[in-house]
């Protein structure tokens, strides 16, 4: 392998950029020889597939050094300390701190309480290796304790970045070439709770915007459907530079399942949520993320859910097979059996792919803005893939005439 360290990256956005503050305090500290492996918790498959990245970065690398975190680690340092190919543990708040990839850094493993901080130190990046989106952290943690989350005890209790730390690090992302930064965190609509002021997520985007009028696009990653603040609102239906595109975290279709889960919206309130952001917004896509065959889920509670793709018009979707985690009160829940949660989500991923088709499908003829990312492919406001059958740099943010389709996406030409 070269000399600078190798960054395996799991999981959410906030990992992808917390992944590049460790590349910069890797290399700043002189770290060589070494595979960092930034965990996700969210599901059990995601850390079967973190142990797995670690079995074959040791069989890549029989010498270099390998350095585990995330939340995975964050949660379950000892199972991650006894693997024999893991040298060094560390945790969430650890990893966030230069001294911890000093070439003789301290003890095997460094995992301390995560619900004992109470702020989230900032950190300046100058971009996003081998991207032309930037992510950037507003907020980390979550004060809400849903039955089958564990992130909470990865990333601790709900603290806001402040709006100017916000701002310095996406004018330094704008002067380098991003032409989108995308605004991410555990649970972002909680933003501002635990700021002087309280500011809202809305707020902070507007004046966001306000002081970097030279940032082309602002993307937000998911947010809570019992959430969205009055400022908000009011960018989605007058702010262009704010991407027509929501990712929703809705978990469910049915209001039972979602009690079970402890969340704190109603299938009502989703479909209602859908319904004003397209009439503030026409033409707006949505995402979501849900969750099949949670405990006590019934066929018909699971057909709710699989309504909710059409009835929200969702267009693009996160998918995820419930994973009992221990130490959750959902996993002490009566459990469905692990083939028919797979069949279920393979049946919600079935009628995800038919609206991308759909939505995609009314997109041929259009024209489009499209930031291209690498090879002639990019996305479009709407977060469609796309592919240029022209040729375009990386980095450029072009109009576009959308030609037609192929399997991954849309195809277009360059609009002289």
């Amino acid at each position: 392998m070269s000399n600078a360290p190798e960054i395996i990256t799991f999981g959410c956005r906030l990992n992808a950029f917390e992944s590049e503050v460790m590349r910069g305090h890797a290399e700043r500290s002189g770290l060589r020889n070494a595979v960092i492996v930034n965990t996700c918790a969210v599901t059990s498959e995601a850390e079967r597939q973190a142990r797995q990245a670690i079995r074959k970065a040791r069989r890549r690398h029989p010498d270099a050094k390998i350095i585990v975190t995330g939340c995975a680690a964050q949660i379950n340092a000892d199972a991650f300390a006894a693997m024999p190919e893991v040298d060094r543990v560390i945790g969430n708040m650890e990893k966030m701190d230069a001294a911890s990839f000093a070439p003789a850094a301290g003890e095997r493993v460094a995992v301390n309480e995560i619900m004992s901080v109470r702020e989230t130190a900032h950190h300046l990046i100058d971009g996003f290796s081998g991207r032309a989106r930037a992510f950037v952290q507003v907020q980390n943690g979550c004060d809400h304790r849903c039955t089958f989350c564990v992130i909470p005890f990865g990333r601790g209790n709900s603290r806001s970045v402040p709006m100017g730390d916000i701002v310095a690090q996406v004018r330094r992302l704008v002067d380098g070439g991003c032409a989108e930064i995308v605004l991410s965190g555990v649970d972002i609509t909680s933003y501002g709770g635990d700021l002087p002021g309280q500011p809202t997520l809305g707020q902070m985007a507007r004046r966001l915007l306000a002081q970097v009028p030279e940032l082309p696009r602002l993307r937000i990653s998911s947010i809570d459907a019992a959430e969205i603040d009055h400022d908000l609102e009011r960018l989605i239906a007058g702010e262009e530079r704010l991407m027509p595109h929501l990712h929703l975290s809705l978990q469910a279709g049915d209001d039972m399942i979602l009690k079970r889960m402890k969340r704190r919206h109603t299938r009502h309130d989703a479909v209602t949520l859908c319904r004003t952001a397209r009439r503030l917004r026409p033409g707006l896509a949505l995402g979501a993320d849900l969750i099949a065959g949670f405990p006590t889920e019934t066929e018909e509670m699971f057909q709710r859910s699989l309504d909710l793709v059409e009835e929200c018009g969702l267009a693009w979707l996160h998918v995820f097979p419930y994973s009992p985690r221990p130490g959750t009160p959902a996993a002490r829940m009566p459990q469905i059996p692990a083939a028919e949660r797979r069949a279920r989500a393979a049946r919600l991923r079935t009628a995800g792919d038919r609206a991308a088709d759909r939505f995609l499908q009314t997109r041929v003829g259009a024209t489009a803005q499209v930031l291209v990312e690498q090879q002639q492919r990019g996305r479009t406001e709407h977060y469609a893939p796309i592919r240029l059958t022209t040729p375009a740099p990386d980095g450029a943010l072009l109009t576009v005439q959308v030609t037609g389709r192929d399997t991954d996406g849309l195809l277009a030409t360059a609009v002289s």
